[in-house]
């Protein structure tokens, strides 16, 4: 098949890049790099050549030219802004870059009978659960524009396939990705990240003074937030899955993630085990839009499709996050000689 990933130089997009190159699929990156790292779009060129084509999602000629240029078979769908406390402050950003971009992007499919599309969505869909663990029938009730901008896309998901029945979609709701790459030198470098995992291993690879945690009086066992954590390549991994569920099989919407949590100070106490560091903690006020308990329900997506977790330890998440910023400050050092 010949594959669009969107947002393939970023976080997620880089690690599910990394497992794809591991197929015969022809591959095309379109990324922007406002957030995504040129530095891994050129280390996996080296394992496999793949179309790097930088570009913004917002320049709708581009695309749609693009689209009628090469003919995909499949849209990968990550590009994207996705912090919480960000869309609260400036959230037109989060439906003009999340929503409208997306849209765009669907009707250039449609356009071109690109009829499989892989959507990176959110577990922000289903705001403040009124169970700890959620299925993908739980309520969906957003309580952040970052949630009710991925929401608005997946309703747009759902109503152009309804339309158009042979344009198939598969919806990966994620919960907290964290860590890096296990066979590969690739992980999170975006320098102004938020992901608790993210924070606690800069802080423990001295790159950062403190950590701050974001309220310690929610209704939850040590009054921090509860997150269901996993692996990025496990994240990955569930891409593949999902294109595959999609050659014999409706579209459809699957959790991604471990169906267990832990809260804000076992995250951090679990990272300063892991590194040997005793970082500095503050506590500080709740920041808008954090529910306090988001845990999955994953069954559907192990039993309708291939996918099956392989790091489902918060130890190891820790210790990959951790030996990833290490291996940063090294190759600062390295380039500042």
């Amino acid at each position: 098949m010949k594959i669009l990933i969107t947002g393939g130089a970023g976080y997620i997009g880089s690690h599910t890049l990394r497992q794809f190159l591991n197929t015969k699929h022809e591959l095309f990156v379109l990324d922007n790099l406002s957030k995504g790292s040129s530095i891994a779009i050129n280390d996996l060129q080296k394992l496999r050549n793949f179309n790097f084509i930088k570009q913004d999602l917002s320049d709708f000629k581009g695309v749609k030219e693009l689209f009628k240029k090469e003919k995909f078979d499949a849209v990968v769908h990550f590009a994207a802004s996705i912090e919480v406390f960000e869309s609260m402050q400036n959230p037109l950003k989060y439906y003009m870059n999340n929503t409208i971009n997306t849209t765009n992007l669907i009707h250039s499919c449609l356009e071109e009978n690109v009829n499989n599309f892989i959507f990176s969505s959110t577990a922000a869909t289903y705001g403040e659960p009124k169970t700890e663990i959620v299925s993908e029938t739980s309520t969906l009730q957003p309580i952040n524009p970052y949630g009710r901008s991925k929401l608005m896309s997946e309703e747009i998901l759902r109503d152009a396939s309804k339309a158009k029945p042979e344009f198939k979609h598969c919806i990966l709701r994620y919960f907290n990705v964290a860590g890096a790459c296990m066979d590969f030198d690739i992980g999170q470098r975006y320098d102004k990240a938020t992901l608790l995992i993210k924070v606690a291993a800069e802080c423990a690879a001295g790159k950062r003074d403190k950590i701050f945690i974001f309220g310690d009086d929610y209704n939850t066992r040590d009054g921090t937030c509860i997150r269901d954590y996993i692996h990025v390549d496990d994240i990955s991994s569930a891409h593949l899955a999902g294109l595959e569920y999609l050659q014999n099989n409706e579209s459809s919407v699957f959790n991604v993630g471990y169906g267990h949590g832990f809260s804000v100070k076992e995250v951090i106490e679990t990272m300063k085990m892991v590194s040997g560091v005793d970082f500095k903690v503050e506590i500080s006020q709740r920041r808008p839009g954090d529910p306090s308990i988001l845990i999955s329900n994953a069954n559907k997506i192990k039993e309708k499709t291939s996918w099956k977790p392989k790091f489902d330890d918060l130890k190891l998440i820790c210790k990959s996050a951790y030996e990833w910023e290490l291996k940063l400050i090294k190759e600062k050092n390295v380039k500042n000689v």
